[in-house]
Order: C-alpha cells, then structure tokens, then sequence
C-alpha cells in the first residue's frame, strides 16, 4: 500500500505543476457555473406582479364580499388592487397598462372590475346581477386571472341563490326578510369539499444549484481520467518499464492511479461546492448528504473511466473515448437542462447514468433528510462496484502490455 500511495503522490505532483487537473477540475467548471448563472439567475428571479383597479358604484353587500375576495387575491397572489371613482379611469389606467412605452410614473392597471350601481339590489332580489371585466391587450395572463377571479365569484353566488331558491320553494309567501335570512346563511355555509396546499419542501434545486451541480459532475469526469489513464502515460513516455523492474507488483501500480482519480476527484468537487456556494449562493444541502454523494460519484466516475482506459491501446485513443463517454452521459444525464422536461425514452436511459443519480440525489436532499439520498448514492455505488470490477482484470494486463 505504502508504494501505491508513494505512486499516487508523484502522480499528484505532476497533474498540479503541469496545471491539467487545475483547469478541468475547478476553473472550466467554475467560470461555466458562473456564466450559466448569470444567464438563469435573471429568467428564476423574474417576478409577476399585477394591478387591478375596482369601480364600485354599487357600495352594497356584493361588492363588499367581492372586495373580501380581492382581499384573498392581494394576501396569495401578491397582487395590487386599488379603487377609482369613475369607468373612465379605469379604462384609461388599462390602456395605459397595455402601452409599452407609458411612463413609470402614469397609473396602469392590468384590469379593471366593474360592479355597476344596483348590483346588490338584483343580485338578492333573484333577478341576477351583472360584473364587467375590462382587460389589456398587453396583460393577457393579468386580465386571464382577473376573469377567473370574477368567474369564480359568480359561481359562488349561483350556488348561494339555488340554495336560498330550493328552501324557499317550501315557504307558501316566503317573506323578504326570511329570504335575506337564508341568503346570509347561505353564503356562510362553508364548502363541503375544500383543497387544502399541505406542500412538502420543494426538492427542486434552484437554477444555480443546478447549473454549478451539473457542471461539477460533468467535468469530474474529465478530472477523474488523468488518473486511471495513467497507465498509458507511463508506457507512452517509457517509465512502465522501470516500475515493472522494480519489485512493485502490477496490484500497487493500479490501486496508485485509482488513489490519483480518487484524490483528483474528491479535491475538484470540495472546491466546487465551497465556491459555489460562497461565490454564487448555491445551495447544496446537507454537508453530510452533499459528502456521500460527492464520494459515490467520484467512484462511480473511477470505475467508468477505467474501463475505457483499460481497453484503450493508446493514450490519445483513451483521451477521446473518454471524452465521448463523458459527454454522452452528461447529456443523457440532465447536466446541462432538466431531462424530466423530454421523458419518454430518454428519461429512462438517464437512470443509467451516475449524473442523473447525483443530481437526482442532490434534489431528494433539499426537501428531505440526509437518508433520503441513500438510494442516489447505493445508485453511484453500484456504478462504480460494477464497471469497477469489469476494468480490473483489464488493468492488471494493461500494465503488462
């Protein structure tokens, strides 16, 4: 053991004087997350905001209980609604709204209520009622949920009226007063079925979580080969030879460039979550969970990579089916966009793939607790137990060749 590590410490040296494992495992992947960051930070932080304005000339039970539903609006939406005194400053304050080169400081709105005098009065005498809804051509999405909003009220006051009409059609002369009477309890009633938001915390990790993530996994690849393509460095520039001389077993000469992959790998992916986190505000969760998924990637990593170099006859020929493999299971893996957004077929073909599992692992790991990264990490694992033990034997003959 000692010498494979004495093999791993030189290995080491190099890759850090020669600067290779300084640009692919931490600038590349670094400067990336933070290009990606400034391009997605802009369109995740992006805002709605609406303003509706009321016209209320009715000032009668309806509006209020119209008023208590923009209420409602205001407190989940986040939206604004104000009062004007006139339809015309409605309409004007809409127009304006749809006019993209109005002034900051002119009033806009993307919508405008109209509940016209006389409201209340029809609406409880049974003869119906009438609400307007004015809209802007340039606040389609504003004016959808203003007319859901109106819509939904109406609705209720349908089935307040049905209710009040069936129990009145038993009353011989119902009176005006019991009428007023069973539309207040009526409406008071609460919904016999209500939808309840009981979300769990969301295990979607934000876009610059994301991007830095999928970076850092993408280039551990890259990272990870300098070491188990080492073998073919030594043959390439002669030094196989003297070590095969020397009473060092094949064994130790493998496990020291596994240890370099290893060191390579769990070196870049430190550096890159502290930065990340400190320099672009990624959050990636529990240190705990991040360090198990951290160690089974590294090893998955390790044990694809071997096989590729394993077979591999020259150094330049194991550089580029390197590169292939990584850049094929990066993609299949979701590292630079989301592959739950394609399913089908190529949702399932990422499962077999170690970047898929990390970040799938780093995703469980937001809205849970550090066992719930359990099964990405088994995942990683078996990557690497598997592939790992299919590279070995072909090691231990490629140092012979």
């Amino acid at each position: 053991m000692r010498t494979a590590l004495l093999i791993a410490r030189k290995d080491l040296r190099q890759r850090f004087r020669d600067r290779s494992a300084l640009i692919y495992g931490i600038l590349a992947p670094l400067g990336l997350a933070f290009i990606f960051s400034f391009v997605f930070n802009p369109i995740q932080n992006t805002t709605f905001e609406v303003e509706y304005v009321v016209v209320d000339e009715d000032a009668g039970p309806i509006s209020v209980a119209f008023g208590q539903a923009l209420g409602a609006l205001e407190d989940n939406l986040g939206a604004t609604v104000r009062q004007v005194d006139s339809v015309q400053k409605a309409e004007e304050q809409v127009e304006t709204g749809s006019d993209a080169f109005a002034g900051e400081d002119e009033e806009q709105a993307d919508a405008a209520f109209l509940l016209p005098a006389g409201l209340s009065d029809d609406v409880m005498s049974g003869q119906g009622g009438e609400m307007t809804v004015i809209g802007g051509a340039g606040s389609e999405l504003g004016t959808q949920i203003a007319y859901s909003v109106a819509e939904g009220f109406a609705a209720e006051l349908g089935a307040v009226e049905v209710a009040v009409k069936t129990a009145v059609s038993f009353e011989t002369a119902p009176d005006p007063e019991t009428v007023g009477l069973l539309t207040e309890q009526a409406a008071a009633t609460k919904n016999p079925v209500t939808l309840e938001d009981i979300s769990a915390a969301t295990k979607q990790l934000s876009a610059t979580t994301y991007m830095a993530a999928g970076m850092a996994v993408f280039f551990l690849f890259f990272t990870v080969s300098f070491g188990v393509s080492g073998l073919l460095e030594e043959k390439r520039i002669g030094t196989m030879h003297r070590l095969l001389a020397a009473p060092i077993s094949r064994r130790s000469i493998v496990i020291g460039k596994a240890l370099t992959s290893f060191a390579l790998g769990i070196v870049s992916m430190t550096i890159l979550v502290v930065a990340t986190t400190i320099l672009l505000d990624a959050d990636w969760g529990d240190p705990l969970g991040v360090a198990m998924l951290v160690v089974a990637a590294v090893f998955s990593a390790m044990g694809i990579l071997a096989i590729v170099a394993a077979t591999a006859k020259t150094q330049d020929q194991a550089g580029n089916f390197q590169a292939i493999v990584s850049l094929v299971l990066a993609f299949l893996g979701g590292t630079f966009f989301s592959i739950a957004q394609v399913g089908g077929l190529i949702t399932t073909l990422s499962l077999f793939t170690p970047h898929a599992w990390f970040l799938r692992g780093l995703g469980d790991l937001q809205g849970g607790e550090v066992s719930s990264v359990l099964p990405a990490v088994a995942a990683l694992l078996a990557f690497g137990l598997v592939t790992g033990a299919i590279a070995w034997p072909f090691l231990l003959r490629a140092v012979d060749r």
